[in-house]
C-alpha cells in the first residue's frame, strides 16, 4: 500500500545530494567566512581597545572630550569624582557616591583602562583583557542603574559580552602579536596570561 503523502520515492542518496544543495547555497564558502571572521573579530577588538585607552587618555589630559582640560588627572583632577560622585544613580548610587575621588580608586580605575586598551590593541593578555574589561563595564552598568533609554540593557553589557567573545574566539591572533605572545615562556607556563 503505497503512502498517500509521497508522490515518488526518494532514495537515501537522493535526499542527501538536495540537503548538500540546499546547504551549500545556505552557507558561503567556509574559508573566506573564516578570513573574514578573523579580521571583523580584529577590527571590533582594535575598536574596543581604542575605546579604553581614549577613555585613559581623555581623563588623564582633559583632552575635552569627557574630561575638560582643568579635570584633567595630571593637573589633580579625579578621573573617577565626576561620573561616581554626580552621575551615578540607582541601588549602587551611595557606594559609588562614597568612593569617588579616592586616590586608591582612581589609580586602579586609570590602570584597568590603560592595561584593557594596550592589551586589546596589542592583542596580548585577551583572557585578562577580557575578564578585567567585562567586569569594568559591568560595574559602570550598576553604578547608572536603571538605564536611561531601557529597562535593563545597554552598551555597558553588551561590550562585557563582545570582550568575552573576543578572547574565546582568539581575536588577538590576527591583527594584533596573540600568536607571538602565546609562544613566550612565561605564558606557555602560565596559559591564563593568553
Amino acid at each position: 500500500m503505497a503512502n498517500d503523502h509521497e508522490t515518488s520515492p526518494v532514495t537515501t542518496t537522493e535526499r542527501r545530494e538536495q540537503d548538500s544543495r540546499h546547504h551549500a547555497a545556505a552557507v558561503p564558502d567556509t574559508g573566506r567566512t573564516a578570513t573574514a571572521t578573523r579580521y571583523l573579530l580584529a577590527g571590533i577588538r582594535i575598536a574596543l581597545g581604542w575605546v579604553f585607552l581614549w577613555a585613559f587618555l581623555d581623563k588623564l589630559f582633559g583632552l575635552g572630550r569627557s574630561t575638560p582640560a582643568a579635570n584633567a588627572w595630571l593637573d589633580g583632577g579625579s578621573p573617577t569624582a565626576g561620573f561616581l560622585g554626580k552621575a551615578a544613580t540607582g541601588p549602587f548610587s551611595g557606594m559609588y557616591n562614597a568612593i569617588a575621588g579616592n586616590a586608591f580608586v582612581d589609580v586602579l580605575f586609570m590602570t584597568a583602562l590603560l592595561g584593557i586598551g594596550l592589551a586589546l590593541l596589542f592583542g596580548i593578555g585577551m583572557r585578562i583583557a577580557a575578564a578585567s574589561g567585562a567586569l569594568l563595564t559591568v560595574l559602570m552598568w550598576t553604578a547608572v542603574l536603571p538605564p536611561a533609554t531601557n529597562p535593563f540593557m545597554d552598551d555597558h553589557l553588551v561590550y562585557a559580552a563582545v570582550l568575552v567573545l573576543l578572547a574565546l574566539l582568539g581575536a588577538g591572533n590576527t591583527w594584533g602579536l596573540g600568536r607571538r605572545w602565546a609562544a613566550t615562556p612565561l605564558v606557555r607556563r602560565n596559559t591564563w596570561l593568553t
